[in-house]
């Protein structure tokens, strides 16, 4: 394999890492000078046709739908709650939380609640700041435990979206009759959040109180951890339970830390905290009405998925695929009637019989939606555009096979050479790499996962050790929320204070390497 080939094919990695870090330019910009550098090489340097990287293009971005229009119906979801008053209630009941126990109010919002939350959908980011501050958090800790609370369980994020997409690139990957089940990729992910879910606890607290906040806080750490592992070992045995892992983690911890509250005769709920006006307005909007949208999100997804059934027919039977648009003619699945996004948008209409907006809300939601929505929506597109195009480069659709290996092959055989046995060591830190650059585990999976698949199979790691690597790579992207500059700059944003995010990416960054290296031990043990 040629040096020109590898640094050709690291190139538009390497650009769009200087777009983020140097010019300081958004994802969704840095993502589109990403594709046409990537696509100016694989036409001039890897003999790949106009209409191979338009088709390319085309599939990754019908293959993001799993995560781009999560987004953005989500992104509506929350438009909806914030103009119709329904968050101000939710974020009114949230700051009344376990105040007497700062370690279990830590657990409980960061972890619980911000687990929960991006699991339907929500963003946490920009969400919690505020309520962290108005519990008298500083700023630096306020914008840090947002960001790093429920990174463990990134893959389970958006109703499992990123676990979705890596099973049907696994699957495209692997070929007919070789298919992995979402249980079987689900039980290989599960391996390392008991220990990574824990750590990211004891890093929160030292975030917030150093030695002394481990010291006070170590017990109902260790709680949040064995709740997650005991929830998420019995999820991900069972195919439709996969994608709620997220939520049952989120509701378990939060039921786990109301518990240990009023078995240590602690208050749950204190409203003393709240002001004449916000006790008002909890007397004059019941927090059930508020809640409707996700609670109507979390049934409808539980009676898609629980019944086996019903499981089997929309995930395994209505594929509802898209076909002919593929350069190697392979259909695209979309499972349009499984998928998260449409019942998002079904909860969320239905939401409105209960919360009754008025037209001049609706009007507003649709307003703040547009404003927010394309640019996230675009971002996490382009990337999987990104890592359609690596895989596809090289290949002619005359002869119907690569007439040169393409970018993610060339990745792979440096990879597989340099690396040797030792992959597995370095995979989490590629993962890392790939969740700052797409700022998601969804998108570094989409830009990753087919060349780390690739690398184990030239190291004979057989199927199981190839789904430990790519669990290793997704972890890895996971844990770089922490240091994503977008997801640091929400969390700031969200309470006014601009610039402060880069107090808080210096110590996230340790933290981060110290949960990468970890990772990667986990990876070394189990292969």
């Amino acid at each position: 394999m040629s040096i020109s080939s590898l640094l050709l094919t690291l190139a538009p990695i390497v650009v769009i890492i200087l777009m983020l870090v140097v010019w300081k330019k958004p994802a969704d910009i840095s993502g589109v000078v990403g594709w046409l550098v990537i696509s100016i090489i694989a036409f001039l340097f890897f003999r790949t046709s106009l209409e191979v990287i338009i088709r390319s293009t085309i599939a990754g971005w019908i293959k993001s739908f799993a995560v781009s229009l999560v987004v953005a119906t989500s992104l509506l979801q929350m438009a909806f709650l914030e103009k119709t008053g329904a968050l101000r209630r939710i974020i009114i009941f949230i700051k009344t939380l376990a105040s007497e126990n700062k370690a279990v109010q830590i657990m409980l919002i960061n972890i619980g609640f911000g687990t929960l939350m991006v699991s339907v959908g929500a963003t946490p980011v920009s969400l919690l700041p505020p309520i962290m501050l108005a519990l008298g958090y500083s700023t630096y800790v306020s914008i840090a435990l947002p960001c790093i609370g429920y990174d463990a369980l990134c893959t389970y994020a958006l109703l499992g979206a990123p676990v979705v997409v890596f099973v049907d690139i696994a699957n495209s990957f692997l070929g007919k009759g070789h298919e992995i089940s979402l249980s079987q990729a689900g039980s290989v992910f599960f391996m390392f959040l008991p220990v990574i879910s824990t750590l990211i606890g004891f890093c929160m607290l030292w975030i917030v109180g150093k030695w002394q906040g481990i010291k006070d806080g170590w017990l109902p750490c260790l709680i949040t951890g064995a709740v997650i592992t005991l929830v998420s070992f019995f999820t991900n045995k069972v195919d439709r339970l996969v994608v709620l892992t997220g939520v049952m983690c989120g509701a378990g911890v939060i039921i786990a830390m109301v518990a240990f509250l009023i078995l240590t005769g602690k208050k749950v709920i204190d409203k003393s905290r709240l002001t004449d006006e916000e006790l008002e307005y909890e007397n004059k909007f019941p927090l059930w009405k508020a809640l409707t949208p996700w609670g109507l999100l979390i049934v409808l997804i539980l009676a898609l998925n629980l019944p086996t059934d019903l499981f089997n027919l929309l995930y395994r039977k209505v594929t509802l695929p898209i076909v002919g648009l593929t350069a190697d003619g392979s259909p695209i699945v979309t499972r349009a009637l499984w998928n998260a996004y449409t019942w998002i948008f079904v909860s969320t209409l239905l939401s409105l019989i209960f919360i009754r907006p008025t037209s001049s809300q609706l009007k507003e939601t649709f307003a703040v939606w547009w404003r927010r929505a394309p640019r996230p929506v675009f971002a996490v597109a382009i990337f999987f555009s990104i890592g359609e195009i690596m895989n596809m480069s090289g290949y002619s659709m005359a002869v119907k096979k690569f007439v040169t290996a393409s970018m993610v092959q060339v990745l792979a055989n440096v990879s597989s050479q340099a690396f040797s046995q030792a992959y597995g060591s370095v995979v989490s830190l590629i993962g890392l790499l790939g969740g700052f650059i797409t700022g998601s585990e969804a998108s570094t999976i989409a830009m990753f996962s087919t060349y780390t698949m690739k690398t184990a199979g030239l190291l004979h790691m057989g199927l199981r050790g190839m789904l430990i690597v790519t669990a290793g790579l997704a972890f890895g992207g996971g844990l770089a929320s922490v240091i994503s500059p977008a997801k640091l700059q929400n969390a700031a944003a969200a309470i006014d204070k601009m610039g402060e995010e880069t107090k808080v990416i210096r110590v996230a960054f340790v933290f981060s390497i110290i949960l990468i290296v970890v990772t990667s031990a986990l990876v070394i043990i189990y292969l």
